[in-house]
């Protein structure tokens, strides 16, 4: 938060005196502003029932996933763009959601978002108190679900092509096409607004819309669409199928013996308690491994 902080600095987003977010009209502003309330909601409600390690999972979850790791990123061609509205918006939303950051994390980093608070009140219009006797947040007339589902659809497709990318062992300078399958009118035109940036988080070579998936292709669900990213002449699709076949089958051994030794009685009745939660931990980790890689060779069965 504190390099985020700095981030929103160094980029002129400074409190706009009067700023009324409920009149914010970009997409990825409104998306930002109807998480954080959505996290109020959340972080309220896990506190009022004395479940503080929800309320903390809650908040890290918004401040460190969808504010630094992705709001950060997605705003910069604003931020950093040329002026106008659009700019003058993001700072003002930016730094609007700082402060209330601040209010979330104070129960649980009260000395760091105090010093933050006091700091920020500098920026602006002037502020004195401090952030300890300042009012819970209520940030429901924020709620914007077109916008959740609209920047929603991004990172959750951005994240499912890294992840694919990463299996397939494909290159990170190499650029691939992308290829929306069956997708409606509505689908088509959310994707092709969000082409810019995705183009720029994931290096696509081009972006198609298609009814049916190409050949040899990686196939993924994004949030009910069917996405092929053609991996012909972009991996050794041979020698990809060849190796995930066989660290699958290395897995699932491990996984079988993992499993005859926790239903072995013998062991169970030896074995110290340390030496069974160690099994169960390593049997844990492997499932999921074995469901992926299972998915990564489906991906490639055409």
């Amino acid at each position: 938060i504190w390099n985020a902080s700095r981030f929103a600095e160094m980029n002129g987003c400074v409190r706009v005196a009067g700023f009324d977010p409920t009149k914010v009209e970009a997409t990825l502003n409104r998306w930002v502003l109807s998480e954080a309330a959505r996290t109020v909601n959340d972080v309220t409600a896990a506190i009022e029932a004395y479940r503080f390690n929800d309320a903390a999972n809650a908040a890290y979850r918004f401040v460190w996933n969808l504010f630094c790791d992705w709001y950060v990123e997605l705003s910069k061609p604003a931020l950093q763009g040329d002026d106008g509205p659009l700019k003058d918006e993001t700072r003002a939303t930016t730094a609007f959601v700082i402060d209330e950051i601040a209010k979330i994390l104070h129960p649980f980093m009260p000395f760091i978002t105090e010093e933050l608070w006091a700091i920020k009140g500098f920026e602006g219009p002037a502020r004195d108190g401090l952030l300890t006797l300042t009012a819970w947040p209520n940030l429901d007339h924020l709620r914007d679900p077109e916008s959740e589902d609209e920047i929603g659809f991004i990172v959750d497709l951005v994240t499912e092509v890294r992840s694919v990318r990463n299996e397939m062992k494909v290159p990170d300078g190499t650029k691939i096409a992308l290829v929306v399958v069956g997708a409606d009118a509505k689908v088509q035109a959310r994707v092709a607004a969000a082409e810019p940036r995705i183009g720029r988080l994931i290096k696509i070579s081009d972006l198609s819309f298609a009814d049916t998936a190409p050949a040899n292709s990686a196939q993924l669900i994004v949030r009910g669409t069917l996405v092929a990213l053609p991996l012909e002449g972009v991996i050794d699709l041979g020698a990809e199928r060849a190796r995930l076949a066989k660290e699958l089958a290395k897995v699932q051994s491990e996984a079988e013996k993992i499993e005859a030794r926790l239903a072995n009685p013998k062991f169970m009745a030896g074995a110290k308690d340390d030496a069974i939660e160690e099994n169960r931990s390593r049997l844990d980790e492997a499932l999921p491994q074995i469901e992926k890689l299972k998915a990564a060779l489906e991906r490639l069965a055409g």
